[in-house]
């Protein structure tokens, strides 16, 4: 089944990303199907501390410590933007997408969230944790964004009642 048809069955549901590491490539990826505009509202891609606690809402004093890459912080990107395009889904991606021997980083790794609001209040629903050896950048960013759509498809089929 497509991500179309799974946002667009009982319960309809909006979805809105927000991108750091994956820097528009799951935007890209949601965007690339037929029909998206029925329920893809938008995106944003905060790179910086200071555009991620402003548009996102993230929590500057642990994102300052971690660099703005954690799984707290992808949660906070996805339900941020929910709550900015009034979503009923929200992706958030963070991480380093190549090794950074300043900051320790041996190979690259990417935090994902999947937050969620249809019940009202929003909670991150789906998130974790994907590492790669012996991948550019580029290649870091394409498996981030093919996983966390997998984990939307994923959740999508739970919530609707699908096999899984």
């Amino acid at each position: 089944m497509s991500l179309k048809s799974l946002m667009l069955k009982t319960p309809k549901c909006t979805l809105a990303v927000a991108e750091s590491l994956t820097c528009g490539r799951v935007q890209a990826e949601i965007g690339s199907e037929p029909g998206a505009s029925s329920y893809f509202l938008g995106g944003i891609t905060a790179y910086t501390l200071e555009q991620k606690v402003k548009k996102l809402g993230v929590d500057r004093s642990h994102a300052e410590i971690v660099k703005c890459v954690s799984t707290q912080v992808a949660a906070e990107m996805a339900c941020g933007v929910c709550q900015l395009f009034g979503s009923d889904i929200g992706i958030g991606t963070t991480g380093y997408a190549e090794t950074s021997s300043m900051d320790g980083i041996k190979q690259p790794l990417a935090y994902w969230a999947i937050a969620s609001q249809i019940e009202g209040k929003v909670s991150v629903v789906r998130q974790g944790l994907l590492e790669k050896e012996s991948v550019n950048r580029v290649q870091m960013q394409v498996a981030t964004a093919s996983c966390v759509i997998e984990a939307l498809v994923a959740f999508l089929k739970e919530l609707k009642g699908e096999d899984v």
